[in-house]
């Protein structure tokens, strides 16, 4: 259970390494291009949610994040120990949500940094912390698929 805790930790730290480097080293909205016509790096700063919406609602994310927090620590503590994919999953949904959360309380926006673009549509930049949560989120969802799998399996026997 520990090394779940743990291994959200390690997550958050390189998602708030990540933006401290790029506030300190670029300009805001400077971009370096990584690979050409795809991958930027861009420095970019949110006071909303995915996609812009909800901006300057900080007292939205504030609360929703503290129950999302508290959820998955329960869930860390009901399914962790059962699953380590679960767990995983749970830790880097944490991971995410602590990420983001310490960028709104200190800085008052997020600090968004990944660029990518996917021909002439340009993804919304993200962070460490956002690619945390999507990929948690994902997880949560083939655990949850195969779980209803076996439980179907089961009860066709």
């Amino acid at each position: 259970m520990f090394i779940y805790y743990l291994f959200a930790a390690a997550i958050i730290i390189i998602d708030q390494l990540t933006k401290w480097i790029v506030v300190q080293q670029m300009e805001l909205r400077e971009s370096i291009p990584v690979i050409e016509n795809f991958f930027y790096i861009t420095s970019h700063r949110n006071t909303g949610a995915a996609w812009g919406i909800l901006q300057g609602q900080m007292w939205f994310f504030y609360i929703i994040t503290i129950i999302v927090i508290g959820v998955i620590i329960y869930y860390m503590k009901q399914y962790a120990k059962a699953s380590r994919f679960v767990g995983t999953a749970l830790a880097l949904i944490l991971a995410g949500a602590i990420g983001n959360f310490i960028d709104r309380v200190f800085r008052k926006e997020v600090v968004d940094f990944l660029d990518v673009y996917l021909g002439s549509y340009n993804y919304p930049i993200f962070n460490v912390a956002d690619s945390a949560l999507v990929v948690g989120v994902i997880f949560v969802m083939i655990a949850t698929f195969v779980d209803e799998r076996k439980k179907k399996g089961s009860t066709a026997k």
